[in-house]
């Protein structure tokens, strides 16, 4: 999703409800965070993990929060434009869609992986990326891409995909990747290898700054029943 995360957004009529409004991330990292949601003692109906139901906003135990399931790239979207109050998120996510409206005060240290550059195995290593001038890199993630290779004097051409990049070598697409690694093995079944990491990420608890504001005693107090989870 290449949605912009635009700064100086005024709050839209969500953030004037009454309810508090967080976004979660479907998939592996919505199973990772049940527990620690159980232990900030925010319990969610149970239909939130059934990916089959059409439903995307639920109720919780409490009822002034209410949650809704989303894509992991769309957590982010969701807090920074002020229709969630608050969301979980990783760590890439918020690389690639830089913005001042996000606060991410807690890693609650799920999720974990990396932000890595990945290339075809038979041709790493092959010549000294420091002599390189420009090189194709396929990746959902365009921004971390071009400011990684630009820090190197690097211009990325970027073929931009939101899925099956490691393809993209093989099929002469691109001669590299930059993708989310969590243990290497799609990689290596495809003929890869990971050349460089360029972040280590896991999962944040993300704030959306004017609900901070105007909001302050309802989104502090579920910021503080997370942190008691992580503490304990």
């Amino acid at each position: 999703m290449d949605l912009p995360l635009a700064t100086g957004l005024a709050a839209p009529a969500t953030m004037e409800r009454t309810k508090l409004v967080m976004a979660l991330p479907k998939g592996r990292i919505l199973k990772e965070l049940r527990p620690l949601l159980a232990r900030a003692g925010i319990v969610p109906d149970a239909a939130l993990d059934d990916e089959d139901s059409r439903h995307l906003r639920f109720a919780t135990n409490d009822p002034e929060l209410d949650v809704v399931r989303v894509r992991p790239f769309d957590a982010a979207a969701f807090v920074a434009h002020g229709a969630a109050h608050l969301g979980v998120c990783g760590a890439d996510v918020l690389m690639e869609h830089d913005t001042d409206q996000i606060y991410a005060p807690l890693d609650l240290g799920i999720g974990p992986c990396r932000v890595s550059v990945a290339e075809a195995a038979d041709t790493a290593g092959r010549d000294d990326p420091s002599r390189w001038s420009r090189v194709s890199v396929a990746t959902k993630y365009p921004n971390i891409a071009r400011r990684h290779f630009a820090a190197r004097g690097v211009q990325a051409e970027i073929v931009h995909l939101n899925g099956a990049m490691e393809l993209a070598p093989s099929l002469g697409l691109a001669r590299l990747i930059v993708d989310l690694v969590q243990t290497g093995s799609t990689l290596k079944a495809n003929g890869l290898v990971e050349t460089e990491v360029i972040a280590r990420v896991t999962s944040r608890l993300i704030v959306n700054r004017t609900a901070l504001k105007t909001r302050p005693d309802a989104v502090l107090a579920i910021m503080g029943r997370f942190r008691a989870a992580l503490d304990g």
